[in-house]
């Protein structure tokens, strides 16, 4: 965080659209002031494109004003309903709304507004770094209102609610949401007071809508930390009530003497380990739940001691369930996170054995373009602490990186079809659709991807008559 004198704060709303607010409110006489997290951001030097405006008085008579002022370029929205208008631009958007008051009923996160104060407006906000307001009328330019203490809370690295929390969170449920997605996404601990008050009013986020929640957990997933956010998350009991699969992940047991690890730490440093190299929000999901099926697939074998066969096969069909509860995209973005999920234990058993050129070539085309992401994935999931085994999977999957690359250059394999198709195959031996050419096809990409011949149409012309001989096929004439 960084301290600024008013002369240094001023400068920072020294834009062409803020003279162009401050000289409109004047014009209208109204008190107008730059609020939340565009102010917020300033101090913590963070990139902010969303411009919130409070005015004393009609935020819609503002924009409307504003967007003659600006004239060609401005486009302005009005919302009648919500008390608010969007001015956009070029590529600057600013939100205005009327000071307001607001209280609400126990079965509703929408709240029954009335006009109000810059205090009274301040006093709704959700924490007190989100409570910050700067003056831009032009006899008080560059003041700060800071009633609650958000600059000191910014200094210390504190999240908490201007009121009593418990009011806070109970009007406004997904406010228990926000407050761990912004410790997460700052790198901020949340008042005690603030945390004992999320773990009280837990129950209220089930009037909170899903697809409100799986925004804030996108958020959480997408901060630098994500396990930081999961961990408050569980620690608060929100965790059980809004992803209860991740919290099936929990807990060790022992059996002569013999423990597995504790697959939900495991799983949250998976996801750590990934966000150090992508920012892809579904690759970030696939690492959530890459072992979710671990629970249902847990045993215990005498020999082998606890295993998880087919949890990666388990896990993809459980994806779609849990996209669909929470109101996750049913589309291409799942389909990809199912592929992650049912593929991740492919390179860490190559990796483990001798890396074949034929397992390799599978594995290509098996991943096709998402193979660069699987193999991020896979070097992600290696949390061994015994340090010599785990340098050992790195070294060898960088052989296993190798190997792609040649073989890729080699072989074409990447989302190839086979040279010949089902259709020439019927037409060579005057087939209709039938269990051979099924056969001859799937025995034509095998003996390219282990290798037997490569990945051209005569070699694969001459290995079909061949085997097309042994099942009894004989050419059309």
């Amino acid at each position: 965080m960084i301290e600024l004198t008013q002369e240094e704060l001023k400068s920072q709303f020294s834009g062409k659209i803020f003279g162009q607010i401050s000289e409109t409110a004047d014009e209208l006489g109204l008190e107008c002031y730059v609020v939340g997290g565009y102010v917020r951001d300033i101090f913590l030097q963070r990139p902010s494109k969303d411009i919130d405006v409070v005015v004393v008085g009609s935020g819609i008579a503002m924009a409307e004003a504003l967007g003659r002022r600006l004239g060609r370029g401005a486009h302005v929205s009005v919302f009648k309903n919500f008390g608010t208008a969007q001015v956009k631009f070029h590529n600057v958007e600013v939100e205005f709304v009327g000071a307001r008051k607001e209280s609400y009923q126990r079965d509703s996160r929408k709240p029954i507004v009335e006009d109000g104060t810059l205090e009274d407006d301040q006093n709704r906000r959700d924490f007190t770094i989100n409570a910050l307001a700067v003056c831009i009328n032009k006899s008080r330019f560059g003041e700060l209102v800071d009633p609650f203490g958000g600059m000191n809370d910014m200094k210390e690295k504190t999240i908490r609610t201007p009121l009593d929390p418990d009011i806070t969170f109970s009007d406004d449920p997904l406010r228990m949401m926000r407050c761990i997605r912004f410790a997460a996404q700052l790198g901020f601990y949340i008042d005690d007071d603030t945390f004992e008050s999320l773990c009280r009013n837990r129950e209220r986020i089930e009037i909170i809508s899903r697809e409100r929640i799986a925004d804030e957990l996108n958020k959480i997933i997408l901060s630098p930390i994500p396990s930081k956010g999961f961990i408050d998350l569980d620690r608060s009991g929100l965790l059980p009530l809004i992803f209860p699969e991740l919290v099936a992940l929990q807990g060790v047991e022992t059996r002569n003497g013999r423990a597995h690890k504790d697959n939900f730490y495991h799983t949250l440093e998976v996801l750590d380990n990934i966000s150090k190299q992508t920012d892809n929000l579904w690759l970030r999901w696939a690492a959530l739940l890459h072992d979710i099926a671990k629970p249902a697939t847990k045993r215990w074998e005498p020999k082998a001691g606890w295993t998880f066969h087919n949890h990666n096969f388990i896990g993809e069909k459980m994806i779609p369930n849990i996209f669909r509860k929470m109101k996750l995209p049913m589309n291409e973005k799942m389909k990809f996170v199912q592929k992650m999920v049912s593929l991740h234990m492919r390179p860490i058993v190559i990796a483990d054995e001798e890396v074949t050129d034929s397992a390799v070539r599978r594995l290509l085309f098996e991943a096709g373009d998402d193979i660069d992401n699987l193999m991020t994935l896979c070097e992600a999931d290696i949390t061994s602490k015994n340090m010599e085994r785990k340098q050992r999977f790195l070294n060898n999957f960088q052989l296993v990186r190798q190997k792609l690359k040649d073989l890729e250059e080699k072989d074409r394999v990447r989302n190839f079809q086979p040279p010949i198709s089902g259709e020439e195959i019927m037409e060579i031996f005057g087939l209709e659709p039938c269990r051979e050419v099924g056969a001859l096809k799937s025995a034509i990409k095998d003996a390219i991807l282990d290798g037997v011949i490569p990945n051209e149409y005569d070699a694969a012309y001459d290995f079909m008559i061949r085997r097309a001989d042994k099942m009894g096929l004989k050419k059309k004439k």
